[in-house]
């Protein structure tokens, strides 16, 4: 059965990006929080270029592997340059939650409108068996709100960013987590939770 996932790498005062981050300026000054990605000698077997160091690999492609499709908000999919057909990841569809119309049609990108539970569904769709991984806060804290995410990966890199965009933003009830494991590696300590219901 597939499950929704958020997974992405946050600094340890809780910020996805830097300041100004945007359309051609990326994560504005965040860019660090990806370094783990580069900094090893063990080259991924999900992703092309990655170097992981090994901890992060086996961690990263297991869940990598996961992924049927993707799930943004229109501020990662313009923060991302994702506007020319790209995705998140190599295999894997996107579906965009946004209520600005799509910049233009591509096979790997659906357009949803309608709300979080729509494109939860529409993802988990695409996905088959597989899982689907989100990507952003506002569609990270929507889905946690509407009770729809099974897990939490926090790949937390030891920065204090002191702002930028946050990861969650405020959510109408608490959410407990599980820790599942904890895995530290060179450059970022690898959180894995699971929501408890």
């Amino acid at each position: 059965m597939s499950r929704v996932l958020i997974a992405l790498s946050v600094s340890v005062d809780g910020y996805i990006t830097g300041r100004d981050p945007g359309a051609g300026r990326g994560l504005g000054d965040a860019s660090m929080l990806f370094d783990w990605y580069f900094d090893g000698d063990t080259p991924s077997q999900v992703f092309d270029g990655f170097r992981l160091s090994e901890p992060s690999a086996r961690l990263f492609d297991t869940q990598a592997a996961r992924v049927g499709a993707s799930l943004a908000g229109r501020n990662t999919y313009d923060d991302s340059g994702w506007a020319e057909g790209g995705t998140p990841h190599p295999a894997a569809p996107l579906v965009v939650l946004s209520h600005r119309p799509a910049p233009q049609r591509n096979a790997r990108q659906t357009f949803v409108s309608t709300g979080i539970a729509d494109a939860v569904a529409a993802a988990k769709e695409l996905a088959g068996d597989k899982d689907v991984a989100l990507m952003g806060g506002g569609v990270a804290t929507a889905a946690l709100a509407a009770g729809l995410v099974d897990e939490v990966i926090l790949h937390q890199v030891p920065i204090l960013l002191g702002g930028g965009r946050p990861f969650f933003q405020s959510l109408p009830h608490h959410v407990r987590l599980r820790l599942l494991e904890a895995v530290p590696a060179p450059g970022v300590t690898h959180l894995h939770y699971e929501v408890v219901r």
